[in-house]
């Protein structure tokens, strides 16, 4: 009987279990739609795992990423996160690493790897000049490049479009040139010109992923180009502003001017449903909820190690008219609760060998 009200005494007053705490550095705007989306993705995740999830967003300052990175490096051991995830926008992820890795604290690439020269050796191979930074997970980029890209010139040759020197005539709208994710698309685009053989860049800006700088450079790009009918954008917002200012000169975005984009905002996903944008890429945004079951299987013993430390997966799709009202239809709202992220766990689901990541495994 005493031993029982011992047992039963110790029970009542034990510590808590802490959950997994994870701060996800958001390299975006809360209000800018692929983020967002991201985030919620992520949310739900968590949910599923029993992860304590906290989103902080850089509004696509490098600085204000930092800031956070050193705000959470700063604060008492008893506080600072389990993990933290970046994403090395503008080339930023070594400095971050590095204080993070400093206060003691894991961190995991998602989105955007270290990618290639200079930011790359800087931060060197996950495990090694930072142990505590663990791996990453980001989507093939280049596949967007090139699904849209290839897409883009087959409607533009099947349209009959104005040539220079028997080549179609492209003009190029990129993100930046310092984050993996922008230069891989663009390499994966520059493959689908190439293969075409009948394509010729005649420009190629950045617009720093922004809409109405797309749409600014637009304005002058088509001035210096008349005879260009084809638009490649690095993001859907850069190409709905290039769109937006292809119909202030009394164009018809989709009849005789072809338009491509990345990701998947709902107005994109019209855009594409009514024919004004070729051809849109995207699903990529649930690349931070698998980084959270990849770092939830870390912490209870199945080291993803076992796959690679840095993974690469094909989690583009190239969306159609039927994809994109599918997809509207189920996350219009951005509510990914409907999804199950446990089952895709290894140490919940102990049968699983590989990882299943894919943007297909949301859809109802």
């Amino acid at each position: 009987m005493l031993r029982t009200a011992l047992l039963l005494f110790c029970l009542c007053f034990a510590a808590p279990v802490q959950a997994l705490s994870v701060v996800f550095i958001n390299p975006g705007h809360a209000n800018e739609t692929y983020w967002f989306t991201a985030s919620r993705c992520m949310q739900a995740a968590a949910e599923d795992l029993g992860i304590s999830l906290r989103v902080e967003y850089a509004a696509r300052n490098y600085k204000l990423a930092l800031e956070h990175a050193r705000a959470l490096a700063g604060l008492p051991p008893a506080q600072r996160p389990d993990y933290v995830i970046l994403s090395n926008e503008f080339g930023t992820a070594a400095e971050m690493v590095k204080l993070l890795s400093d206060a003691g604290i894991k961190s995991f690439l998602a989105f955007s790897g270290r990618g290639a020269g200079a930011a790359g050796e800087e931060l060197g191979k996950p495990r090694q000049k930072f142990p505590l930074w663990l791996g990453s997970l980001e989507p093939r980029a280049s596949d967007a490049g090139y699904l849209t890209g290839q897409t883009l010139i087959a409607q533009a040759r099947r349209a009959g479009v104005p040539r220079i020197h028997g080549k179609m005539p492209m003009l190029v709208i990129g993100g930046d040139r310092s984050t993996p994710t922008s230069v891989f698309r663009l390499q994966g685009l520059y493959q689908a010109v190439r293969d075409a053989g009948d394509v010729i860049v005649v420009q190629e800006v950045m617009a720093a992923w922004d809409r109405q700088r797309a749409a600014q450079q637009a304005s002058w790009l088509y001035r210096r180009h008349p005879q260009v009918r084809m638009v490649w954008a690095g993001s859907d917002q850069m190409a709905m502003g290039a769109m937006a200012q292809w119909r202030a000169r009394g164009g018809q975005p989709g009849k005789d001017a072809f338009f491509s984009g990345i990701n998947t905002s709902p107005e994109a996903l019209q855009s594409l449903s009514d024919g004004s944008m070729t051809t849109l890429a995207g699903g990529h945004f649930v690349t931070g909820a698998w980084a959270l079951v990849m770092l939830y299987d870390y912490e209870h013993g199945k080291d993803f190690a076992s796959e690679g430390l840095e993974l690469q997966r094909p989690l583009f799709v190239r969306f159609d008219a039927a994809l994109a009202q599918r997809y509207l239809k189920a996350y219009s709202d951005a509510d990914f609760s409907r999804v199950d992220f446990a089952r895709f766990s290894k140490v919940k689901n102990p049968a699983i060998q590989r990882y299943r990541f894919s943007f297909q495994a949301l859809l109802p």
